[in-house]
């Protein structure tokens, strides 16, 4: 990272203290102030350097500020930016086609954030329904898993259990029907005649990286075929390389009905999100239906073909899988020295800390001080997700400050 022209810069403490009276809570971040960043390093305004190990919940999968992806949204600042979907662009096409290919399926929506694109398969799946499986006007159900996290939105906190992103928002959206995570005998039991859909995500990111036992998502494919309703599955976190294939169902070899993309899809540049589905499924949308004005812009469709060239090569996801055996090795290590336990794949692991040395907030600030950036979740649990531009060197650094810091 180039040193930045010396000039007078507030400090953290005193940026921090000023969002105060100004800005609506939602997230608890760290008391950390970054005001540059370059691959898997962000720097504060103190000139203080971090190893970035959460890349923005997978929003930046491919680092900060990668040469290609600055090179695509620099070329299209220049040219056009948006045009809303009133008109044709010359860049929509192109990134349609590329991110079907690069899924296996036919058509895609595009939208912006990962919260609009889980709203669109809701919407997409019950318009199917009624129109192509002939469920009763107004009837539609949707299964989904507890320990879910597919956004904010009213509807899809009306389906989560988590008390403290539900509490006081409701009335809630009806029309779905919760069952525990992983298991295959409840989710088909709650399926029936009304059911459009089964939404789940192949690995719960916002849960604590919660990976379901081999076999479960193919358990989900047979049972929504065999019921005649949509697999669709999130895969907005866990896919576009995080887990060592492109997309997590593929460690099942499992073709889903409909996928929801974003966070990565955006290249850490701007929010681009996508419905990505088969052909007969995105049919029964019709123009005026469903809309966007800013999905799929010129500047979004841009970066996401950038995004998907970068991914057609293959590169990053062995990158994922070969980095993610040196972070099980070195989660392992560290088994009975203040990890209670893990679950990893790929770039992608949700570490349980002894409670006794703190939650999962202390030890992300104790790493913070010690240069390496973690998030807490529930409880003890801290996540990791770095770039996977990452070296060896960079990630055994990391996993060894985390040792430090436990002992």
């Amino acid at each position: 990272m180039t040193t930045a022209p010396t000039k007078t810069r507030r400090s953290s403490a005193s940026l921090i203290e000023a969002e105060a009276p100004v800005l609506a809570h939602n997230y608890h971040p760290l008391p950390v102030v970054i005001s540059r960043a370059e691959g898997v390093w962000v720097e504060d305004v103190e000139g203080r350097r971090y190893l970035d190990m959460l890349a923005g919940y997978s929003a930046l999968n491919f680092g900060h500020r990668h040469p290609a992806l600055i090179e695509a949204a620099h070329r299209q600042l220049d040219a056009l930016t948006l045009t809303s979907r009133a008109f044709h662009h010359d860049r929509l096409g192109q990134f349609a086609g590329a991110l079907a290919e690069l899924t296996g399926l036919d058509m895609v929506l595009p939208m912006n954030t990962g919260a609009e694109a889980v709203e669109s398969g809701i919407k997409l799946a019950r318009k199917w329904a009624y129109e192509v499986k002939g469920v009763p006007a107004d009837q539609a159900t949707i299964v989904v898993a507890g320990g879910n996290f597919h956004g904010r939105t009213t509807t899809i906190i009306s389906f989560s259990d988590d008390d403290e992103a539900r509490a006081n928002f409701g009335p809630y959206t009806p029309g779905f029907r919760t069952v525990p995570y992983n298991d295959l005998a409840a989710l088909e039991a709650a399926i029936d005649d009304t059911t459009a859909a089964v939404l789940i995500e192949p690995i719960q990111g916002e849960a604590g990286v919660i990976i379901p036992d081999d076999g479960y998502l193919a358990g989900v494919r047979a049972a929504t075929s065999r019921a005649n309703c949509l697999f669709i599955a999130d895969e907005i976190q866990s896919g576009l390389g995080r887990t060592g294939t492109t997309l997590a169902v593929e460690h099942e070899q499992v073709v889903p009905d409909v996928i929801l993309l974003g966070k990565a899809l955006g290249g850490g540049i701007v929010p681009v999100s996508a419905v990505v589905a088969r052909r007969e499924v995105m049919s029964v949308l019709g123009p005026g239906q469903h809309g966007s004005t800013f999905g799929g812009n010129p500047l979004a469709a841009a970066v996401g073909t950038a995004v998907v060239d970068l991914l057609t090569t293959g590169e990053f996801q062995s990158h994922a899988a070969d980095l993610g055996k040196v972070l099980h090795s070195g989660l392992t290590d560290l088994l009975g020295k203040g990890v209670t336990a893990f679950r990893a794949r790929g770039l992608w692991a949700g570490v349980d800390i002894d409670p006794a040395l703190g939650t999962g907030r202390t030890i992300s600030e104790r790493l913070m001080s010690e240069g390496v950036l973690v998030k807490d979740t529930h409880g003890s649990t801290i996540r990791l997700a770095p770039p996977l531009t990452i070296t060896e060197h960079e990630l055994t650094t990391a996993i060894a400050t985390l040792g430090r810091v436990l002992a």
